[in-house]
C-alpha cells in the first residue's frame, strides 16, 4: 500500500509540475505578446507637393507617440512608426511602400492627405483587413464611398469637407459677406467639394452667389484668365479651396491685389501657411479656416508648444498627432485588438472623442471627421493672426 500511494504521490508532483511549468510557458507568451510594439506603417511624402502637410504631422505624431509611450503606451504596449518615402506619390512609389511597411509587422497603417494621391497605400492596406488612416485627407471618399465594402476599414482625421465648407459659409455669413464669387480649383475633389459645400449652405443662410468660376492649379495656365472675370465682379468674398503649395494661390491674389481689387479671399485650411507668400505684392485681405495656429496665437497652449517643436508651417501638423490620439482610443475601447474590422467599428461610433485637436466625430457614412472647431485666420501685410473659431452647425450636403 505505502509503495502505490508514493507512486501515485510521484505522478501527481510530476504532473503538477508539468502543469506549472505549462502555465509558466502560456504565461511567459501572453506577457511577450502584450509587450510586443504597435506599429503604425506611415507612406508620408517628403518631397512632392503633400510634403508641406505631411512632414510636419508625422513629426507631431513622433512627439505624441514618445509622451504615450512616456505614460505606459497603450494596454502596456509601446507605440512605434516606422516610415516609408512615397517621394511624390508616385503610385509605384507609393504602393511598393504600402507593402514594405506591411511586409514589416504594420499593425496599421498611414498615408498622404489627399484621397487620390493615397489610394494605393490606401488599397494594399485595407485589402489585407488592416485599418488605413489618412491625418487630413478631407473627403468624404475616404471611406466606402471610394472603396466599396472593404472601405470601411478608411479613416481621415482631417475636416471632411461638406463640414469645412459649412464652417466657412456660416464665418462669412456671420462676418457680413452676403454676397460670393466662386473660384473652383478642379485639381483635386477635396478642393472641389469645399467650395460646392460653401455654396449650399451659403444659400441656405441667404447668400447670393454672384460669380463662378473654375481654374487648375496644377499644369494648367487658366488662372490668369479667371482673376481677369473676378476683377470685373462685385462681391462682397471670393472664395476658394486651393493650397499655396500648388502656385495658384499666389497667383490669383496677386493678380486681383494688382489690379485695385482688395475683395477678401477665403480660403480653406489648405491655403494655410506663411510659407507660400510672395514678397511683392504682399498679401493682404486674405482669410482661411485650419486646424491650429502656427503663429502661437493658438487658443490652445498645447497646441502652440507642439507647433513650436515641429516648426509646423501650416495648422494641418494637429492632425498627425489627432490621429495617434484616435487610434489609441480604439485600441483601448478594443481591449488592445489592433484587427482593422473590430477598430474601424469601435471608429464609426466615435461621437465628440477628445484629441489634441480637439473632439472628433464620425459616423457609418462619414469616416472624415465634422463638428470640430476651426481656427479663422487672417492675413494682413503678410502677417498672420488667429480672428476666431467657427465651429459648422449643419453638414451640407452636396
Amino acid at each position: 500500500m505505502r509503495r502505490r500511494s508514493s507512486r501515485v504521490g510521484l505522478v501527481l508532483m510530476v504532473a503538477a509540475v508539468a502543469l506549472v511549468a505549462l502555465v509558466a510557458t502560456a504565461a511567459a507568451r501572453t506577457t511577450a505578446h502584450s509587450a510586443s510594439p504597435i506599429t503604425i506603417g506611415w507612406a508620408f511624402d517628403g518631397k512632392g507637393a503633400m510634403a508641406p502637410f505631411d512632414d510636419p504631422a508625422l513629426a507631431a505624431a513622433k512627439i505624441r507617440v514618445n509622451q504615450i509611450n512616456a505614460k505606459g503606451g497603450v494596454n502596456g504596449r509601446r507605440l512605434q512608426i516606422k516610415t516609408c518615402d512615397t517621394q511624390g506619390n508616385k503610385p509605384a512609389v507609393a504602393k511598393a511602400c504600402a507593402l514594405k511597411l506591411i511586409g514589416g509587422g504594420a499593425n496599421v497603417i498611414f498615408t498622404t492627405c489627399d484621397v487620390d494621391l493615397g489610394a494605393p497605400v490606401i488599397q494594399e492596406a485595407i485589402n489585407r483587413g488592416i485599418l488605413a488612416v489618412a491625418p487630413c485627407i478631407g473627403t468624404d471618399q475616404m471611406g466606402p464611398k471610394r472603396f466599396g465594402p472593404k472601405g470601411k476599414l478608411a479613416f481621415s482625421f482631417g475636416n471632411v469637407a461638406q463640414d469645412e465648407g459649412s464652417a466657412m459659409a456660416q464665418y462669412a455669413w456671420g462676418h457680413g459677406w452676403h454676397s460670393a464669387a466662386l473660384a473652383t480649383d478642379g485639381v483635386i475633389v477635396y478642393f472641389k467639394n469645399v467650395v460646392q459645400a460653401f455654396k449650399v449652405r451659403f444659400q441656405q443662410l441667404g447668400g447670393k452667389i454672384v460669380d463662378q468660376e473654375t481654374y487648375h492649379s496644377l499644369g494648367g495656365n487658366d488662372v490668369n484668365n479667371v482673376v481677369s472675370r473676378l476683377n470685373n465682379v462685385k462681391a462682397d468674398v471670393v472664395v476658394t479651396s486651393t493650397a499655396g503649395a500648388f502656385g495658384a494661390l499666389s497667383t490669383l491674389i496677386s493678380g486681383m491685389r494688382s489690379a485695385g481689387n482688395d475683395t477678401p479671399v477665403l480660403n480653406s485650411w489648405a491655403g494655410d501657411g506663411t510659407y507660400w507668400l510672395p514678397k511683392s505684392p504682399k498679401v493682404t485681405n486674405y482669410w482661411y479656416v485650419t486646424f491650429a495656429s502656427v503663429f502661437g496665437d493658438d487658443p490652445s497652449p498645447a497646441v502652440n508648444k507642439l507647433a513650436k517643436q515641429v516648426h509646423a508651417a501650416t495648422g494641418g501638423f494637429i492632425t498627425g498627432p489627432a490621429a495617434v490620439d484616435g487610434v489609441v482610443a480604439a485600441i483601448k475601447r478594443a481591449h488592445g485588438s489592433t484587427s482593422g474590422a473590430t477598430l474601424a467599428k469601435i471608429m464609426e461610433k466615435f461621437k465628440g472623442v477628445p484629441t489634441l485637436s480637439g473632439k472628433v466625430s464620425f459616423s457609418p457614412k462619414l469616416h472624415t471627421v465634422f463638428g470640430r472647431q476651426y481656427r479663422v485666420i487672417r492675413i494682413q501685410d503678410n502677417k498672420a493672426r488667429v480672428v476666431g473659431t467657427v465651429v459648422a452647425k449643419v453638414v451640407a450636403k452636396i
